[in-house]
């Protein structure tokens, strides 16, 4: 790049520093909240990408490359959208304000497009890796997309998250040529200068993983003094100085600076500095090969030479580069002073009336953003899969069978329907055949970029590795999981091909990856996954593999819809609405719910339960009715008045369940009549799709000061204001709310301990699952009346 360029990317790296600091200025200094409360932001976190994020956008980047922002840098990120016409100019005082700038990028809030959310560190850092591992499935299955190069920007503090490390050790991301990360290697945490420099370990562990690592350190100053006679011992002592000494050198000048850098130094480094003038010491000593766009170019274009594994750049930068905090041990969330800012402002030559303006579109660095502008434009992306999923695939079950069961036949007969099997992706932690995914598996086969052999024979499970397999497994890392699904089900966008993604894993280990889980969902991901086995039912194992609170999660995490049937047929249907939805196309007619965007989590078992009494709701109720109320939330199991036609002016009760647990609730439904009391018993399907019905009458009813109406999923399934008696394989809190929903008496019966082991009637009896205790319940529940 000729010196030309170079100046118009410095003139553009200057305004970009700027915008970026005034974003957050003027979110703090113009705006009165009313509340005290501190608005924040990052001003020396921002400043330390500046130039890299420069290089990137204005000289590097392809329309088709995806990028990960390191959080701390969003007003960085949006300056750059702005300076290229992507970003109203109205948006810029509004950062952290309601309707405005995000705090962090955000792909589903922020108004300028973000490829990858990164409000959580270490998972943002990881998401693009995990996006080249879905592109590489694309490319196999559906044919090679326009090439992109999937980069993260990442604070050298967030390589201290265990996930960053879980993700690069993953078979599954090895060889993936298009990943490159940057590291923004400024040497500080939010607290404090980090002691010593962890590069080596850093390096070494990357390396072993298979990357390809390149260090950015010096910029040209300093690459020319080393040349000198006499500057190897110049770079041997900036290279042993301790960390901290080396931090302290920003906040002094002059001769200050010269007795600190040479405190300690070998005679030989004090001679070849004795000719630097004082006012040069300091920009030569603390000239970093991060904010040297020339070596970042350089780095960037290293690493897409290297197309056979991952790169990793370590860009050594000043926090707070180009301000006057530059530096500063406590500079994390501090604040330039309005004096400060006014001081830079100038710098700029800019006015308080010019401070907004975009670049001159006639000037070089104009005409360079306008250039960048129409290679970075992208078109369109299409999230609809244009097919139609079956509403059903009519499975039948003549035995006791178990919904973990019942999902692997859902899943295999779908594989077997020529325009939904090719879209179908399952994935799992090395828990891929105790999840029942063994029949999908044989199917379809293991997905690996080339042939594998295979050097075993197992006529349970064929594990045909090969491009055109359809499974890809996983180490065991939950957080792996849950950031893989997030990235196959954001496909449509980053990859130009929606698919169906579908994961398993253990239900207590939901848990270890709830954070990846939830940073999938407010990436605006779609996909199905299933918790299996789950709850004490799992009663062998112990109370530390007893799952018990991952109901109230999946209730409560947005954009997730909890879904735990009990039966073969309503887990055939749910499975099969769940795809349906995802694949884009509209609800279908017998779906009660309004469509959903989001991810579906199944809670399953491996408890066999006798399929009978569903196929009597079945008769009773018909297919059409019984499909919507099903995918509704809820249905009416047995009718106490229909079933036992002598209770007719019997006390009413009303025993609702979901999951594992009907067969307990049914007995006791029978050992009520036999003691004088009509007890009706309902399958919640979907506490949360009832849950969310419920909430949206209130809210309107709030909204607008009328009396709210009682939603039809819960006016179908629950027909009578009756007292209830709340029955789950989980925490009891999880279904109390039904009291106040039905506006009746309610006793919630559940797990509030840790589990033990045992068998399922023992652990039962435990935690008052049994049929005696929920007829005492009922019978507790008619007194409250």
């Amino acid at each position: 790049m000729n010196q030309h360029d170079l100046d118009v990317l410095d003139e553009i790296q200057r305004r970009v520093l700027w915008l970026a600091t005034r974003i957050v200025d003027a979110a703090n200094h113009d705006r009165n909240t009313g509340d005290g409360v501190k608005v924040g932001g990052h001003q020396a976190s921002s400043a330390s990408l500046v130039t890299a994020m420069t290089a990137l956008w204005f000289a590097h980047l392809d329309a088709e490359d995806r990028v990960a922002v390191k959080p701390h840098a969003s007003p960085v990120f949006h300056a750059i959208q702005y300076l290229l016409g992507n970003l109203d100019r109205s948006y810029l005082p509004k950062l952290r304000a309601r309707g405005g700038l995000q705090s962090y990028p955000s792909r589903t809030k922020d108004p300028d497009e973000v490829d990858f959310s990164t409000g959580s560190v270490g998972l943002g850092a990881a998401a693009p890796l995990f996006a080249a591992v879905t592109r590489r499935y694309v490319d196999a299955h559906f044919g090679a997309r326009p090439h992109s190069r999937f980069v993260a920007l990442i604070g050298d503090a967030e390589l201290d998250e265990g996930n960053i490390w879980e993700a690069v050790a993953d078979p599954a991301t090895t060889g993936l040529g298009n990943v490159m990360w940057l590291v923004d290697f400024n040497r500080q945490s939010l607290d404090r200068v980090v002691p010593g420099i962890r590069i080596n370990q850093w390096r070494g562990q990357f390396e072993a993983a298979g990357w390809h690592v390149v260090e950015v350190k010096y910029g040209r100053k300093l690459a020319e003094a080393y040349a000198r006679p006499g500057g190897a011992a110049l770079r041997d002592w900036i290279d042993r100085m301790p960390n901290e000494q080396y931090q302290s050198l920003f906040g002094l000048a002059g001769p200050a600076l010269r007795k600190q850098f040479l405190d300690g130094a070998p005679a030989e480094v004090s001679a070849f500095v004795a000719d630097v003038a004082d006012d040069e010491l300091g920009p030569l000593v603390t000239d970093l090969g991060g904010h040297d766009l020339t070596a970042m170019l350089d780095a960037y274009a290293q690493c897409d030479a290297v197309t056979d594994r991952p790169s990793v750049v370590f860009a050594y930068t000043v926090k707070g580069w180009g301000l006057p905090i530059a530096g500063n041990p406590r500079n994390h969330s501090a604040l330039l002073t309005t004096d400060q800012v006014d001081v830079l402002r100038a710098a700029q030559g800019l006015t308080p009336e010019t401070e907004w303006d975009r670049l001159d579109p006639a000037s070089p660095a104009g005409i360079r953003a306008g250039e960048r502008r129409e290679a970075l434009a992208r078109a369109p992306r299409e999230r609809a899969l244009g097919v139609t999923v079956p509403e059903t695939t009519k499975v039948r079950a003549n035995k006791p069978v178990s919904t973990q069961e019942v999902f692997g036949r859902v899943l295999v007969d779908l594989a077997r329907d020529p325009a939904v099997a090719p879209y179908l992706v399952t994935t799992a932690p090395d828990v891929a055949t105790s999840t029942n995914l063994a029949g999908f598996i044989n199917k379809t086969g293991v997905f690996a970029p080339t042939e594998q052999r295979s050097w075993t024979e197992d006529r349970m499970l064929r594990w045909t590795e090969s491009p055109s397999g359809q499974h890809i497994e996983l180490g065991i890392s939950e957080m792996n999981l849950f950031l893989l699904l997030g990235q196959l089900g954001l496909s449509w966008d980053l990859s130009g091909q929606p698919l169906l993604p579908v994961g398993t894993v253990y239900d207590p280990f939901v848990l270890r990856g709830l954070d990846a889980f939830l940073y999938g969902t407010y990436s605006g991901s779609r996909f199905v996954v299933a918790g299996t086995p789950s709850g004490i039912t799992l009663a062998p194992e112990g109370g530390a593999h007893q799952s018990t609170i991952t109901a109230s999660v999946g209730l409560e995490l947005p954009g997730v819809t909890f879904l735990e049937p009990a039966y073969a047929g309503s887990l055939d249907w749910l499975l099969c609405d769940a795809l349906g939805q995802i694949a884009g196309g509209a609800a279908p007619a017998a779906t009660a719910a309004p469509a959903e965007d989001g991810a579906y989590y199944f809670r399953l078992s491996t408890r066999p339960i006798d399929q009978a009494p569903f196929e009597a709701a079945r008769a009773r109720i018909g297919d059409a009715v019984l499909r919507r109320q099903v995918v509704a939330g809820a249905y009416r199991l047995v009718d106490a008045h229909q079933a036992y036609p002598q209770l007719a002016d019997a006390p009413v009760v009303q025993l609702a369940a979901s999951g594992a647990v009907l067969p307990e609730v049914l007995a006791a439904a029978a050992e009520l009549a036999e003691e004088g009391v009509a007890a009706h018993v309902v399958d919640v399907t979907s506490l949360d799709r009832l849950y969310r019905a419920w909430q949206r009458t209130l809210r309107q009813g709030v909204r607008t000061a009328t009396v709210p109406s009682v939603p039809g999923a819960l006016r179908s399934a629950f027909a009578d204001r009756v007292p209830v008696v709340t029955v789950h394989d989980a925490a009891s809190h999880a279904m109390a709310w039904l009291g106040s929903a039905l506006g009746a008496p309610a006793v919630p019966l559940g797990v509030d301990e840790f589990g033990q082991s045992g068998s399922v009637q023992e652990l039962y009896e435990l935690h008052d699952l049994l049929p005696g205790s929920i007829v005492n319940a009922a019978l507790a529940a008619l007194s409250l009346r």
